[in-house]
């Protein structure tokens, strides 16, 4: 039966509620201020709030305040449960698996000397700490000895991270290292808390039910690593296809952290473990909709996180220390937590043949402690395996290890930038971050296996860096339909006969190629039915893309023409599109030279980046050219531009071949604006192609219109690939690339890659 709280217990529920985190937020964005860890305030709110100093100065209203009784008392903890849940989820996110693996021997002989060492210590003191500290006839010592041992053994992810986020070390060489060894030490004291609760929970040391335990968190971690993974991808790919795609991510985030909870509850390990293995699962993900999680960490550090560490807070009482025998241990505990962390992870880095400096940084930045911590702390309490005593030296741990990592960091690496390799790495990915189009959100690669879907692979392979993930997308229409889209194409004003020519078999088509291409790179082959390729096409991109390839290629006459299929890609896409048109002949192994035009449009920045990209990987030679047209051939091209396009035709100025000639002599005048301005626009590009590490130089030509001088800069300098930024436009209800674009990708023999930006951008 439901027992309801009366209106004073609401009150004082809601009292206690809005001071918690009003002065939470309050002090943690004071120790922000000076440069702490926000959740040093966080717990100082709660200890304001306690018996501490409340109690002392004002008896009666902290009675008021906190009346001990169960049914009080139990909503306020249940809503700090609550927050712990959310937190853990968020902590669950930032947790990269592959990022341990990947770092290899230095992650794990700093993970291991970061906890051995200071289990070691934690196990004397569980051995010789005084009974005061716990009491013998709820648990035997060596339960109290296991969880003083995990206490003060653990790191904070999620205190670590924030410490060097806001130092901007994170992505150091030792702060990679630092977050790697932290995740490790998540995930083993999670496990951990798991097995010792359980453990606690019992009331004995029974090796079947450890077992039965160990057994149970196996098979969970195992099913939620395999058919969890999968029955949460589908759902997830179900979600993105909706109206509101970042909602339904929140549904499946809810609902797979609940249930989490409640499997790992159900088989004697606290619920939190399971909202933990919840964020990893859903960030493994990427059909998640990262808006759905932005969402959950604004709440979680707005409200949840805040509340829960000053619910932890509001139970120490500091007068625990006020005997003289107690407080030497409460500094022998901290002394052992810091000093064996620090020396276990300074010997471990160099074990790993890390720098004296980075050894120093390690050993400093993982003696955070924080969230897991306290929930260790918390858990104990509850379980009745610490009391009063030991849970508020404890809780103190975390304080003095955040303000020291803070401090200590700070004094390492000041005037220490790492060697040149870190130093132009750490260049490269603040560029790579900047970047509009070239980053790592995933890759869709449209394709039949046909050979200029090889030449869109080859270059994006060469751009893109090799963390961002691909997807080669086949669809394999069937012949339905064709009415319905004359008749959509009709309402356009587009009478073009869409019939197509009989679909290919998917067994026919043969996909390795595209795949050898992009080695070392993630690849998923998907491949689909569907009456609609277009729609096909633009439906798998709303699931978490971030660029469309799409190879073009000549047609038998040597006229290059989209075809409608792509038209309707092109007008339906939100996303931008790299159109790659090869050369005829055959695909070169490497790029070894480069031609960007270069103009004052935004379209040119994205164009630049793919170029960069390629040349900071390849060494290539990027030339830089801007094109200053004659003023008679503007007006030429101008009177050209207003001319109807061919009704049929995409490229109306190429229909009968041969490049478009002016009747401008070249006498025609030149602008010095027009001079002066492409060399600013050329010195700004320059600049960018030197943050990203590319080789670049510039040239302003003269020539009739933009095309010719393009063609005429790529014979000069022997270039072998040409890069451009264009606009979608529409000419007649038709998809037009812009003149300048179609007369280079209809004329250059060399690959023509085009960056199109789509109209709603």
């Amino acid at each position: 039966m439901l027992i309801p709280l009366d209106e004073h217990h609401l009150l004082v529920f809601w009292v206690q509620v809005a001071s918690l985190v009003l002065l939470a937020r309050l002090l943690g964005w004071g120790m922000r201020r000076i440069g702490m860890p926000g959740i040093i305030g966080e717990l100082a709110a709660g200890v304001v709030l306690g018996p501490s100093i409340f109690g002392k100065v004002w008896p009666e209203g902290f009675e008021w305040y906190l009346p001990g009784e169960e049914l009080q008392s139990g909503a306020i903890l249940a809503v700090g449960w609550v927050g712990l849940a959310f937190l853990l989820v968020v902590t669950g996110f930032e947790t990269d698996l592959g990022l341990i693996t990947k770092l290899g021997k230095s992650a794990a002989y700093v993970t291991s000397g970061s906890l051995v060492f200071p289990m070691f210590g934690g196990i004397l003191l569980g051995a010789t700490i005084p009974d005061s500290f716990y009491d013998p006839e709820q648990h035997s010592r060596i339960v109290f000895l296991l969880f003083i041992m995990l206490a003060v053994s653990v790191s904070s992810l999620a205190v670590v991270a924030k410490i060097l986020g806001d130092l901007g070390l994170m992505r150091r060489d030792f702060g990679q290292i630092t977050v790697a060894a932290g995740m490790a030490n998540d995930i083993i004291g999670w496990v951990m808390l798991g097995i010792f609760s359980g453990l606690a929970a019992s009331g004995r040391f029974d090796p079947l039910d450890l077992l039965t335990t160990v057994g149970g968190l196996t098979i969970f971690i195992i099913f939620a690593f395999t058919v969890g993974q999968k029955i949460i991808d589908v759902w997830l790919r179900g979600m993105r296809r909706t109206t509101n795609p970042a909602k339904g991510s929140l549904t499946v985030l809810f609902t797979t952290a609940l249930l989490f909870a409640i499997a790992t509850q159900y088989i004697g390990i606290e619920a939190v473990l399971g909202t933990f293995v919840a964020g990893v699962i859903l960030n493994r993900s990427r059909f998640f909709d990262h808006r759905a999680l932005e969402f959950i960490e604004h709440i979680t550090v707005g409200f949840f996180a805040p509340l829960f560490f000053a619910l932890a807070g509001l139970r120490v009482d500091l007068s625990e220390l006020g005997d003289t025998n107690t407080l030497i241990w409460a500094i022998v505990i901290l002394g052992v937590a810091m000093g064996m962390k620090f020396f276990g992870t300074y010997w471990g880095a160099l074990l790993a043949d890390r720098t004296n400096r980075g050894a120093l940084a390690l050993g400093a930045g993982l003696n955070a402690r924080g969230a897991l911590e306290i929930v260790i702390a918390t858990v104990a309490l509850d379980l009745g395996v610490f009391n009063q005593t030991s849970y508020t030296v404890i809780v103190l741990v975390p304080i003095v290890t955040s303000l020291f990592a803070s401090v200590a960091l700070r004094l390492i690496v000041r005037g220490w930038r790492g060697d040149p390799g870190e130093i132009e790495r750490l260049e490269r990915e603040e560029a790579l971050s900047e970047n509009l189009l070239v980053n790592t959100s995933r890759i869709l690669l449209p394709s039949r296996g046909g050979r200029a879907s090889i030449g869109a692979a080859q270059v994006m392979q060469f751009a893109w860096p090799l963390e961002t993930g691909a997807t080669i997308f086949t669809v394999n229409q069937s012949q339905g339909r064709l009415l319905t889209r004359f008749l959509r194409g009709a309402e356009r004003g587009d009478t073009r006969d869409r019939r197509q020519q009989p679909s290919q078999d998917l067994s026919e088509i043969d996909i390795t190629p595209l795949q050898n291409v992009l080695y070392e790179r993630e690849v998923e082959h998907r491949t689909v039915r569907s009456p609609d390729v277009a729609d096909a096409i633009i439906s798998e991109s709303q699931l978490g893309y971030g660029v469309i390839g799409l190879g073009v290629a000549r047609n038998e006459e040597g006229v290059l023409s989209i075809s409608p299929m792509a038209e309707e890609l092109l007008t339906l896409s939100t996303l931008p599109i790299l159109i790659v048109r090869p050369p005829s002949d055959r695909h070169p192994a490497a790029f070894s030279r480069v031609l960007v035009p270069v103009a004052a449009r935004s379209t040119t920045r994205m164009a630049c980046e793919v170029a960069f990209s390629i040349s900071s990987q390849l060494g290539t030679q990027v030339t830089l050219a801007h094109i200053v047209e004659e003023k008679s051939a503007r007006e030429t091209k101008k009177r050209s531009a207003s001319e109807k396009a061919p009704a049929g035709f995409l490229f109306p100025d190429l229909r009968h071949g041969g490049r478009r000639r002016s009747t401008a002599s070249k006498s025609a005048t030149t602008s010095h604006r027009d001079v002066h301005q492409g060399e600013e626009i050329l010195g700004k590009t320059l600049m960018l192609a030197q943050e990203m590490g590319a080789q670049a130089r510039s040239v302003v030509h003269h020539s009739i219109n933009a095309a010719e001088g393009i063609l005429e800069v790529s014979e000069t300098e022997e270039a072998d690939l040409i890069i451009l930024g264009a606009q979608l436009r529409r000419v007649n209800n038709r998809i037009f690339l812009g003149h300048t674009a179609e007369q280079v990708l209809q004329k250059s023999s060399d690959t023509v890659v085009v960056v199109l930006t789509p109209f709603d951008l």
